[in-house]
């Protein structure tokens, strides 16, 4: 890192580290206004440190990239977009985030989803702006984490492309709601079982949907990387996933 990211990382830190701290203040996406104050600014101050090593990422990705970029960040807002009614009157959604974290890396998808959920947060009402640091954090910052973490692994492993990459996105989606099942759960512990009942109770609304949308989400991961093996093949050497799949 040169000295002046070296800076934002650590001006991010702080920051993080000071609004974390518990403040009175009165003044799938969990929606506008269903968290308290304190949660919204706890969950954007954890997410600032995310977000600034992958805007440090982006601006050193070479600008034969960005139609890549654009392709993953446009590929997280429509799967994102696409809400599933619950049978318990919930809503679920695939995330995407997977396909960003498997080619760029997690920073990199932090930004990226930030994006897509401001934007449908204004245009769609889908999220809220009070809300966003909460849903950056499952969305953007541990969704793509663990898809990454999950991906690495199974290629250390030597487990096959298809596969790594199927259980990338699939075990991704699934962590993303588990972090938005843990979020409502603190906000809102249960009279009966405190945090952890409330955490199941959450897990039982989104589960009947979110499973089969893992699945699904694994499997249109796996066939939009196929086919940018074979239209974008020079961007996907560039950024060193060809190469690493030739390996195979």
């Amino acid at each position: 890192m040169t000295r002046q990211e070296k800076r934002f990382m650590a001006l991010s830190l702080a920051a993080a580290g000071v609004l974390i701290v518990p403040q009175y203040a009165h003044a799938m996406h969990i929606m506008e206004g269903y968290l308290p104050p304190v949660f919204c600014i706890a969950w954007g101050a954890i997410c600032l440190p995310f977000l600034a090593a992958g805007v440090i990422r982006l601006k050193k990705a070479a600008r034969q990239q960005m139609l890549l970029l654009a392709m993953a960040g446009a590929f997280i807002f429509v799967v994102s977009s696409l809400k599933i009614p619950s049978v318990f009157g919930s809503c679920s959604h695939m995330t995407g985030t997977g396909l960003a974290a498997i080619l760029f890396g997690p920073a990199s998808a932090t930004v990226l989803g930030l994006v897509v959920l401001v934007f449908q947060a204004l245009l769609l009402a889908h999220g809220g702006l009070t809300t966003l640091g909460a849903n950056t954090f499952s969305m953007a910052v541990a969704g793509p984490l663990a898809a990454w973490g999950i991906y690495k692994l199974c290629r250390r492993l030597r487990a096959g492309r298809k596969v790594s990459i199927f259980l990338a996105a699939a075990l991704g989606d699934l962590l993303t709601y588990c972090v938005t099942s843990l979020q409502l759960a603190l906000a809102y512990p249960a009279a009966e079982g405190g945090v952890l009942g409330s955490a199941v109770q959450f897990l039982g609304v989104f589960a009947p949907t979110q499973l089969p949308l893992a699945i699904i989400e694994g499997i249109l991961t796996v066939l939009v990387i196929m086919g940018l093996e074979s239209c974008a093949a020079p961007e996907l050497r560039q950024i060193g996933f060809l190469e690493e799949v030739r390996h195979d």
